[in-house]
C-alpha cells in the first residue's frame, strides 16, 4: 500500500531532515498537545510516550501515515526540557558546560493497515497500528564561559529547544567537543533509523 507521509511537526528542523530524505510528505499540527508523562516514567521511555501521545491526537485516513517525535535532553537523570525564559535557557547551559549529557528522541509511527473482518465476509477494515522506537546520543560540551552563555541566550533565544541549545547553531560549533551517537538525532530527528524502520514495516518502497 502507498502511503501519504504525515509529519506531525511545526520544527523547521525535522522538516528539513524528513525532507532530506527524498520522501513526499505534508506537514499537520495540531496546537496546544500535552507533552507531560507519569512521575517516575524511566526516562529512556519519555521521548516515545510523548510521541505516542501527540500521535493519539490524529485522526487518519486509511491511507496515511503519521510521524510524530519528541526529544529531551537527559542529565543525570535529569531532563531539561524546554526553557521558560532566557534565565532558564542559561541555566540549563551552565549545567550542561563541562559535562556529557544524553538526548533521547522518541518516534511513533502510526497507520492503517486493510484487514478481513473477523465475520469472514470479502469486506475489508482499517485497523490502526503503531510502531514507536527511539535513538540516543552522548553529547559532550567544552567548559562554557558565562559570555559565552550569555552571547548564544541573547542572539539564538533558544526557547524552542529541549535542553536550551540547538547543536547545528552557534553554541555547537564552539561548544561540542565529541558526539556518540546520531548528529540528526540531536537536531530532533534519527532519519537512518526512522528510514530502517520503515523500510522494515514495508511502509516505504525500497530504493
Amino acid at each position: 500500500m502507498h502511503y501519504k507521509i504525515i509529519l506531525a511537526s511545526n520544527s523547521p528542523r525535522r522538516k528539513e531532515l524528513l525532507a532530506g530524505l527524498g520522501l513526499d510528505f505534508e506537514v499537520r499540527t495540531q496546537p496546544g498537545l500535552d507533552e507531560s508523562y507519569p512521575d517516575g516514567l524511566p526516562t529512556e521511555e519519555i521521548a516515545q510516550y510523548i510521541s505516542r501521545k501527540k500521535a493519539a491526537a490524529y485522526t487518519l485516513g486509511a491511507d496515511e501515515l503519521l510521524i510524530t517525535a519528541d526529544t529531551i535532553v537527559c542529565l543525570d537523570d535529569e531532563v531539561l526540557g524546554k526553557p521558560t525564559d532566557e534565565a532558564d535557557a542559561a541555566r540549563m547551559l551552565r549545567k550542561l558546560s563541562g559535562r556529557t549529557h544524553q538526548v533521547v528522541t522518541g518516534v511513533t509511527l502510526t497507520y492503517n493497515v486493510q484487514s478481513p473482518m473477523v465475520n469472514g465476509q470479502c469486506s475489508m477494515s482499517n485497523e490502526r497500528r503503531q510502531h514507536s522506537f527511539s535513538s540516543v546520543s552522548h553529547v559532550t560540551f567544552a567548559e562554557l564561559t558565562e559570555a559565552e552563555i550569555d552571547y548564544y541566550v541573547t542572539h539564538y533565544r533558544p526557547l524552542d529547544k529541549a535542553g536550551a541549545y540547538g547543536i547545528q547553531e552557534w553554541i555547537g560549533y564552539i561548544g561540542v567537543t565529541s558526539l556518540q551517537g546520531s548528529y540528526f538525532n540531536v537536531m530532533g530527528l534519527p532519519v537512518q533509523k526512522l528510514y530502517t524502520e520503515l523500510k522494515k514495516l514495508g511502509l516505504i518502497h525500497n530504493i
